[in-house]
């Protein structure tokens, strides 16, 4: 076989292997997730980024089959770093890896544009079919994940006022306090909060606090 005959064979092949971009800032995971996919016949990674924003470049750049992609990463979150990638090519095929299992964090993902959602504790083998999966089109959601995006779903969102309500709210402040940085009275606070107890489902703010933070909603 000539050179170039044995050159355009090699490079047909490398054509059908499912090109790759990895995006988490923890060094151990990154390089973790290069070591196993290197170890796949049918697949090859392209680049590797540290953070959100670099993460859009490469991918820019690179233009990868599938995007495996933290949510938590420094100068752009996973979703912004979703979004901008998919207002690029909105058939973009991403796949958030993470430790984040709120129904809010799961929500976002998907509402911006991932294909498939997994915790970081996956199996490895159901990581790399995810892959796959998602690389000739398909979405997946493990059960467990698509039962919190369902209850996110079905539940009635806060609205953009009342999330600075409970915002306000974990941090200690009275209605008062409230009322005065949003230029509110103090019923209309009331009547928020009122909301969100109802929303949420709870009775007080210890427990509407509590439950906005497992469900992602809000950070302490």
């Amino acid at each position: 076989m000539k050179p170039s005959e044995a050159k355009k064979k090699s490079s047909g092949a490398e054509k059908k292997r499912i090109r790759i971009l990895i995006a988490d800032d923890h060094t151990v995971v990154r390089e973790g997730l290069v070591a196993l996919v290197k170890r796949k016949s049918d697949m090859v990674i392209v680049a590797a980024a540290s953070n959100g924003r670099e993460a859009v470049d490469l991918w820019k750049q690179y233009r990868p089959d599938v995007t495996l992609l933290d949510l938590r990463m420094p100068e752009l979150d996973g979703v912004g770093a979703i979004k901008e990638i998919r207002e690029v090519d909105p058939n973009a095929q991403i796949v958030v890896l993470t430790t984040y299992d709120s129904d809010e964090h799961i929500y976002r993902a998907i509402k911006a544009g991932a294909k498939a959602y997994l915790l970081k504790d996956t199996a490895r083998d159901a990581l790399v079919e995810t892959v796959r999966r998602v690389f000739v089109g398909e979405t997946y959601l493990p059960p467990p994940i698509a039962a919190k995006l369902a209850e996110r779903v079905s539940g009635a969102a806060l609205s953009q006022r009342e999330m600075e309500v409970l915002q306000r709210m974990a941090t200690g402040k009275s209605n008062k306090e409230i009322g005065t940085e949003l230029f509110i009275s103090d019923g209309t606070v009331k009547t928020h909060v009122s909301s969100i107890f109802s929303k949420l489902e709870v009775v007080s703010r210890t427990e509407a606090i509590a439950t906005a933070t497992r469900r992602g909603l809000i950070q302490l």
